[in-house]
C-alpha cells in the first residue's frame, strides 16, 4: 500500500481525490470513491446550503471520510454553502477561483483542513501566504474551470519546491501510471476528474459520459466562450478546458463580438479534460479507484528496474 500525508491523513487506501465537479460530482459519487478508498469531493456551485447539506449526508452515508469543494466567487454572492460545509463533517473544504482568503480562515477557525487550486506558481506563493492547508497543483490540461498558462507536471516541480505544506497534483491524471508520476515527482496524492465524470455513479448525462469514453487526447478546447454562451459570470481570468464544441468553434477568439452581440448556446457542455482520451467506458467509481492503484506497482517497478 502507498503512504503518503494524504492517505495518513484522511486513513485511505489509494492516494487519490476526487476532484469536485459541480453537477458530476454529487454525494453518490463522493461516497463510492471513499467506499473504495479514495477521497470522495462533493463539488458544488450555486444553490443553498440545505441543497448541499442534503449531498453531504448522502457522501457521509459511506461512514468512510469525503470532502466538499467550493467557488469563492460563487461564495461572494451567497455564503450559505460555506456554512453548510462548516457545519458537516466533511474531511476537507476546498474553496477555489475568486478572493477565498475570507473563507479559508473561516473554515480553519472551525477546524477544516483547506485545499485551493492553483494555476501558476504566482497562485502558488498566494495561497502559501494565506495559510492554506493543502495545495492542489491544476494543469491546463485539466479539466473545467482554471488557468491554461503551465502544465501539470512542470508546475507540480516548481510549487513542490516552493510549498511547505501537502501538494497534491491535478490535470492529465486518469491512470495508475499517472499516479504514479506524481507520486514519484513528491506529490501527496493526485486530485482526479475527467476520469471520474464517466462513473457509473456521476451525475455526468449519459451522452456525456460516451462523448468522455469516446474522445481522443486531442479532443478538448480551453476557452471563455463557453461560459459566455452560458451567461455564466465566472471571473474572466478564469476559462474551461471541455469536449471540443461547434459553439467554441465558432466564437473562439471573437469574444469581443460575443459579448457585444450575444448569441444564445444551445448544445450541451461536456467540461473534460485531455485525460479524456485515456478514458475507454463508463464504470463504477470502485473500478477507477483499483485502476489508479496500480500505480503501486508501477512504482515497484521503476525501484527494482536493473536494465540499463
Amino acid at each position: 500500500m502507498i503512504r503518503t500525508w494524504l492517505t495518513n491523513t484522511f486513513g485511505l487506501t489509494v492516494p487519490v481525490v476526487s476532484a469536485p465537479m459541480a453537477g458530476v460530482s454529487g454525494g453518490a459519487l463522493a461516497a463510492a470513491v471513499s467506499a473504495a478508498g479514495g477521497l470522495g469531493m462533493v463539488g458544488f456551485a450555486a444553490g443553498t446550503g440545505e441543497q448541499l447539506r442534503a449531498e453531504l449526508d448522502i457522501a457521509g452515508a459511506s461512514g468512510k471520510p469525503y470532502g466538499v469543494g467550493l467557488l469563492a466567487w460563487l461564495l461572494a454572492k451567497n455564503d450559505e454553502p460555506l456554512d453548510a460545509a462548516i457545519e458537516s463533517d466533511a474531511a476537507l473544504v476546498s474553496v477555489s477561483y475568486g478572493p477565498y482568503a475570507p473563507y479559508v480562515e473561516r473554515a480553519q477557525a472551525a477546524g477544516k483542513l483547506v485545499a485551493t487550486q492553483v494555476g501558476t506558481l504566482d497562485d502558488a506563493r498566494a495561497a502559501l501566504a494565506i495559510g492554506v492547508d493543502v495545495i492542489v497543483v491544476r494543469g491546463g490540461e485539466g479539466g473545467g474551470h482554471g488557468r491554461n498558462e503551465v502544465a501539470t507536471l512542470p508546475l507540480l516541480q516548481a510549487v513542490l519546491d516552493a510549498a511547505d505544506v501537502p501538494v497534491l497534483a491535478a490535470g492529465g491524471i486518469a491512470t495508475g501510471r499517472g499516479l504514479a508520476a506524481v507520486l514519484a515527482a513528491g506529490a501527496a496524492g493526485a486530485w482526479v476528474g475527467t476520469a471520474f465524470t464517466v462513473a457509473t455513479e456521476a451525475a455526468t448525462p449519459d451522452a456525456g459520459k460516451q462523448a468522455v469514453a469516446a474522445a481522443g487526447l486531442a479532443d478538448t478546447t480551453y476557452t471563455t466562450v463557453l461560459d459566455i454562451g452560458r451567461g455564466a459570470d465566472w471571473p474572466a481570468e478564469f476559462g474551461g478546458r471541455a469536449l471540443r464544441h461547434p459553439y467554441a468553434d465558432k466564437w473562439h477568439g471573437r469574444e469581443d463580438e460575443l459579448r457585444a452581440n450575444p448569441e444564445p448556446m444551445e448544445e450541451p457542455v461536456t467540461w473534460a479534460g485531455q485525460a479524456a482520451g485515456l478514458v475507454a467506458r463508463p464504470r463504477p467509481a470502485a473500478d477507477i479507484v483499483a485502476e489508479l492503484a496500480t500505480a503501486e506497482r508501477y512504482l515497484g517497478e521503476v525501484a527494482n528496474r536493473t536494465d540499463g
